[in-house]
């Protein structure tokens, strides 16, 4: 079955969810309607507020977080640097990535690096790597220290911090990269899931010769629920994580070897997840 972008069906329910769904078409034209007053950022706020979650294309994610889209295209090649994952449980080999860590204050919104430190999640939220300490390679250097990606990590903390006040950040960022040189590559290998943190970004650097990857989010504790599939690099999804849960289908090589690369950023208002 060919890709589909922001397509309106009814998908198969994760376990969680329930019977309606809201066109995600919906979502994005609420974002970049020019006959509305309000501002695409305020739209983006309020849309968040309301309903959990909110999908930008990369032309309203540039104007509302003042980035330059051919300033996030100077990093692309660096997904194709990520180290592989070694500590998927499925016995996979089609995931690479980096993890950096970093802390925003307000009301400065200024964003600083942390040392370098695992990335862990209770069993809670990720039933299948969850417990674990994971050691992941730091994110480059040269990625760091490009302004657009202060700009991005930034601007995004402070769009958050507008749907909920908080007095600073702790933001973990994951380059990824699915690939299908084994054939299936699954994005959300633990499935339909929450993170355990306030918000989540995710965002498309880019996808080729791939089918599938079709995202899925739904209302944590009611029937709605939207399906689209992010084919535009620098398009994303903001999602309110106590919300809302999501999970992105697996994907096939189209015609030969493919990837879907992702930036996913989380924020969360009391620390960094650790074990107890």
């Amino acid at each position: 079955m060919p890709d589909r972008t922001l397509q309106a069906e009814t998908p198969e329910r994760p376990t969680h969810a329930r019977d309606s769904t809201t066109p995600a078409s919906a979502v994005a034209a609420s974002l970049s309607n020019p006959d509305r007053a309000a501002s695409p950022g305020s739209e983006a706020v309020a849309r968040l507020s309301a309903a959990g979650y909110a999908f930008l294309a990369a032309a309203d994610a540039a104007t509302i977080l003042h980035i330059e889209l051919a300033q996030l295209n100077a990093l692309r090649d660096a997904w194709g640097r990520l180290p592989r994952d070694t500590y998927l449980r499925d016995g996979g080999r089609y995931r690479s990535r980096r993890h950096s860590c970093f802390v925003q204050v307000f009301p400065s919104g200024a964003l600083s690096a942390v040392p370098h430190r695992p990335h862990w999640q209770p069993t809670s939220y990720n039933a299948l790597h969850g417990g674990l300490e994971r050691w992941f390679e730091p994110i480059e250097s040269e990625v760091l220290t490009a302004p657009v990606w202060g700009k991005l990590v930034a601007s995004i903390g402070s769009l958050f911090e507008q749907v909920r006040p908080v007095h600073q950040w702790f933001i973990e960022a994951h380059q990824f990269r699915i690939d299908t040189a084994n054939g299936i590559g699954r994005p959300t290998p633990e499935g339909a899931h929450r993170d355990g943190v306030d918000f989540v970004a995710v965002i498309l650097a880019g996808r080729r010769n791939v089918r599938g990857g079709e995202t899925h989010v739904f209302d944590a504790t009611g029937p709605s629920g939207v399906r689209f599939t992010m084919q535009e690099p620098w398009s994303m999804l903001l999602m309110d994580d106590a919300r809302v849960i999501h999970e992105t289908t697996p994907i096939q090589p189209d015609t030969e070897q493919g990837v879907r690369d992702t930036l996913v950023l989380t924020y969360r208002a009391t620390g960094f997840q650790a074990p107890e």
